[in-house]
Parts: C-alpha cells; sequence; structure tokens
C-alpha cells in the first residue's frame, strides 16, 4: 500500500467525515505540499497537509498495523547499509514504529504503531505476552530436541537460560514453538546450541493479533477493539 487516500486522511485526523473531505478537495480548499491534489491521490509521513492554508498536524488516535514483514527487509528506521527497511515498504500517512524485531532473515507478524507507551507495554519481559512461531531446521527433529527446547537451553553466549515454552512439531523438520520473552535471535540461538540450524523462521502470532491471510509486504489497520485488549493485557486499560 502507498500511504493513504486524502479523503481518508482528512477523516482519520479528525478534520470531517471522508463525504465532506471530498467536497473541500473538490473547492481547491485543501493543499498538498502546496499544490492542489490530483483526483484519487495518496499522501504519505513526508507530505504537508492544509485545509483552507491550516496545516493538519498533531495526529492523535492510535494506530496498529499488522505487517508481514518479508525476508530480506530490516527492521531499522534508518540504516545506509540495509538494502530494504520497512519505511520502503510501509508507507503511512504518519510515523509508526515496530514493537519487537524480527531479523533480516525471518518473516512475519510485525506490529507497527504510534504510540510508544503501547510499544514499551508489549515488548516489557515481565508481561509474558506471547508471540508464536513456526520453524524450519536443517535437519529431523528428535522427542530429545522437543523436551529440551520446552524445558529451557542454556545460551552460553549470552549467559542466561531461556524460559520454559511450549514446543510442538508440525513436520520432519518442522516445530510450532510459543515464547514469553525477546532474548535476541532466541530461537536461532537456542536451535544451535542443540545443533540444528534455522533454515526458515515465521512469526505467526503476537499476543491475540495472528498473521491470517497477509501476504509478505501487505499490513491492514487492527480494528478498535483488538487495539484496547492490546491496552487491557498490557496493563494499560485507562486507554480503551
Amino acid at each position: 500500500m502507498d500511504g493513504m487516500r486524502l479523503n481518508k486522511y482528512l477523516a482519520h485526523c479528525g478534520v470531517c467525515s471522508r463525504r465532506e473531505a471530498d467536497r473541500l478537495i473538490g473547492q481547491g480548499k485543501v493543499l498538498v505540499n502546496g499544490m492542489a491534489p490530483s483526483p484519487g491521490q495518496s499522501v504519505c509521513g513526508s507530505d504537508i497537509v492544509s485545509v483552507s492554508g491550516q496545516v493538519i498536524s498533531n495526529y492523535k488516535k492510535t494506530v496498529v498495523l499488522a505487517f508481514y514483514k518479508p525476508v530480506g527487509v530490516t527492521c531499522t528506521e534508518k540504516d545506509a547499509h540495509a538494502e530494504r527497511i520497512i519505511s520502503d515498504i510501509v508507507r503511512y500517512p504518519f510515523r509508526v514504529t515496530y514493537a519487537g524485531r524480527l531479523d533480516k532473515d525471518s518473516e512475519g507478524l510485525l506490529l507497527l504503531t504510534n504510540d510508544g507507551d503501547l510499544i514499551q507495554g508489549m515488548m516489557r519481559g515481565a508481561n509474558r505476552h506471547e508471540k508464536e512461531y513456526i520453524v524450519k531446521t536443517d535437519r529431523e527433529i528428535t522427542d530429545d530436541f522437543l523436551w529440551r527446547m520446552s524445558h529451557g537451553i542454556y545460551l552460553r553466549e549470552l549467559d542466561i537460560t531461556t524460559r520454559e515454552c511450549e514446543v510442538q512439531r508440525m513436520g520432519k523438520r518442522t516445530f510450532r514453538i510459543v515464547l514469553t520473552q525477546g532474548v535476541n535471535r532466541q530461537i536461532r540461538r537456542m536451535c544451535m546450541e542443540l545443533g540444528y540450524q534455522v533454515k526458515g523462521l515465521k512469526r505467526i502470532r503476537v499476543m491475540h493479533v495472528t498473521l491470517g491471510e497477509l501476504k509478505p509486504g501487505e499490513y491492514v489497520e487492527l480494528a478498535e477493539e483488538e487495539i484496547r485488549r492490546l491496552y487491557r493485557e498490557c496493563g494499560m486499560a485507562g486507554r480503551d
């Protein structure tokens, strides 16, 4: 998706309804970067939108996006050495950032929002929020591997032992795992300690939000009730 249609953007900013926005645009009262917009124009975060000479800013509504991060995209906002970053794909009308990164070689669900407090709430390890993954390995998975993964692995490089977690075999070389902590490259490190290499890693769920039918590079706005549920589960019910 390339940004948001101008009439929808004005409605989201609380300026007016979409129908009224179309009327204002037709009357020439709306400018984008100082120029009259073209029919059906979309706007992105770097665009300056004004209505009757007043710049529209200070967007306050909380937005949460469910984004399918493709393999090869780096979770960063600025990196001169990264081939592709999130903002190359997610061109939203205002700044959103991610809660809990996925490494470049991994894919799957990434939540993006404009509320920094919500990001902190989702990432706080003490809250033990669940994150679910499908993992493919380089060789056949054994019962011993599943048992050891689920009961915690000592990571020598970091000098920590991972929390107990739910692990389930899905195929000869594929398993599902549900984590409640956010150690950097945790699944890859755990597998490595047991002599396995990860060949594919996809995150399919964060808390109650699932990847669903999204395809790589696609994103969707969460509904208001889903966002309120995220606040409640983060102990931020006052945001309802």
